[in-house]
């Protein structure tokens, strides 16, 4: 393998990126969380609903802090080492960009120190109106980053003006029929990650037998969500696999692990592929179900890499994995809602212990979950960068040499590992300590000029 600057480019972004997406992907489901928390404790007045806001806000205030400087940073790298990229599609991605910054980030910035600082200075209807803009401007953000990518996955809506990639219908770019899809599956990631995170909680206090009430409210109410958004997300999800075969057949292909056209076309369950060979080992197959999960039918023709030359087939080790460990968590995320749900009925979900360990212990599902639905997207994307127009190759800044991005990813990698270790760190603290203040909930404010809790 050459460690040439194209690499190192790409490796240097697929890390920031991967750290960043971790925080939006449980701030955006979080935000909407605790808007919703408060919305239910000032309609009933029931002061467990106030201290679960005040605990999951610390946590919310230091991932959010968190998603926003490794966003802004990682924007950066669009200059340093993708200046092609920035010069050709300059005139689509800026915009999209842009009215990030405009709308939602304007939201954000306006009304977050509202939710932090401001409780006992503004009426409550007004604070419950500001976590309510927060959680709107989390949604809008994630809203033009997908749009900016789902244009670069099936670029549409374009026109190509002495080289340069232009917009000429911002409707097809923001909503056409890719983007439909793209969102709401990337809304549905974000809330089932916050879902299994709070039901990870709920029963983590359960088993320590540690803040019961608010427990038992946060383990019903983050099994209950994932259990309802599991099956709709399995739709988008389903709906998404239609978009990528019908608009990126080699990405498909790389995904099922299909080295040659068939009809009908096998699924490919598990394997190893030998890239080298085209081939697979250890392959467990089922006839015809590839036909059906691509087209709906058993005897459809289904294309496979070797209909495409070399040089434009992606990767085919990491989308196939990756692929598969999404839908692995996903599996693990409805079996945990659903028995969970089953339990609640029956009445003995705050005594099955042998039920709270693996609801504890599958808080991380929604993260790797997503980090693998964005590693088969955007692996499964290459060798383009602007899918069929854009080769990631052609796209890096041609001044660059191997020296240069080898120092700033070393710089990213020690900067990140030491920075994000002790965020980490805090936050499992805060986990860990809880809702300290008993049954007296807490305002967070400034005490004598510095961050603190008033009472």
């Amino acid at each position: 393998m050459e460690f040439d600057p194209v690499f190192l480019s790409r490796v240097q972004f697929a890390f920031v990126v991967s750290f960043h997406i971790i925080f939006p992907s449980f701030t955006i489901g979080l935000a909407a969380w605790l808007a919703t928390i408060e919305g239910v404790r000032l309609a009933t007045g029931n002061m467990v609903y106030r201290r679960i806001f005040d605990f999951w806000l610390k946590v919310f205030a230091l991932s959010f802090g968190m998603g926003v400087v490794s966003g802004i940073v990682m924007a950066f790298q669009f200059g340093t080492n993708w200046s092609v990229l920035a010069e050709r599609t300059g005139a689509i991605q800026g915009p999209l960009l842009g009215y990030e910054g405009f709308t939602a980030f304007l939201l954000e910035a306006s009304f977050f120190g509202v939710v932090m600082f401001g409780r006992p200075r503004v009426p409550q209807w007004f604070y419950f109106f500001a976590c309510c803009m927060v959680s709107l401007g989390t949604m809008l953000s994630s809203f033009w980053i997908l749009c900016n990518n789902s244009w670069m996955q099936v670029p549409l809506g374009h026109a190509v003006v002495n080289g340069h990639l232009v917009p000429a219908d911002w409707k097809t770019i923001m909503f056409g029929p890719v983007m439909a899809v793209r969102w709401p599956h990337m809304l549905l990631g974000a809330f089932l990650t916050t879902g299994m995170c709070v039901t990870a909680t709920g029963a983590w206090y359960l088993l320590r037998q540690r803040f019961v009430p608010e427990a038992r409210l946060m383990l019903r109410w983050g099994i209950g969500l994932v259990a309802v958004l599991i099956p709709i997300q399995a739709v988008f999800g389903h709906w998404t696999g239609d978009y990528v075969h019908r608009y990126q057949p080699a990405k498909f292909a790389a995904i099922e692990a299909r080295w040659i056209t068939q009809q009908p076309a096998s699924e490919v369950l598990v394997a190893w592929p030998d890239e080298a060979n085209s081939r697979n080992l250890f392959a467990l197959e089922v006839p015809k179900l590839g036909s059906f999960i691509a087209s709906g039918t058993w005897d459809s023709k289904e294309v496979g890499l070797d209909s495409f030359p070399p040089e434009d087939r992606p990767p085919v080790l990491i989308p196939f994995w990756t692929f598969r460990l999404m839908v692995g968590m996903c599996l693990v995320m409805m079996a945990v809602a659903w028995i969970g749900c089953a339990l609640w009925v029956r009445g003995e979900l705050d005594t099955a212990r042998w039920f709270l360990w693996p609801a504890f212990l599958s808080f991380p599902a929604g993260f790797v979950g997503v980090l693998a639905g964005w590693f088969t997207a955007e692996v499964g994307r290459q060798p383009w960068v602007v899918y069929g127009i854009l080769r990631t190759k052609d796209a890096v800044t041609p001044s660059l040499v191997t020296a240069d991005v080898m120092i700033s990813l070393a710089a990213y990698v020690i900067v990140y590992t030491t920075i994000y270790t002790f965020g980490f760190i805090y936050i499992y603290r805060l986990l860990r300590d809880g809702m300290r203040v008993g049954e007296q909930p807490v305002n967070i404010g400034i005490v004598g000029g510095k961050l603190g809790a008033a009472p």
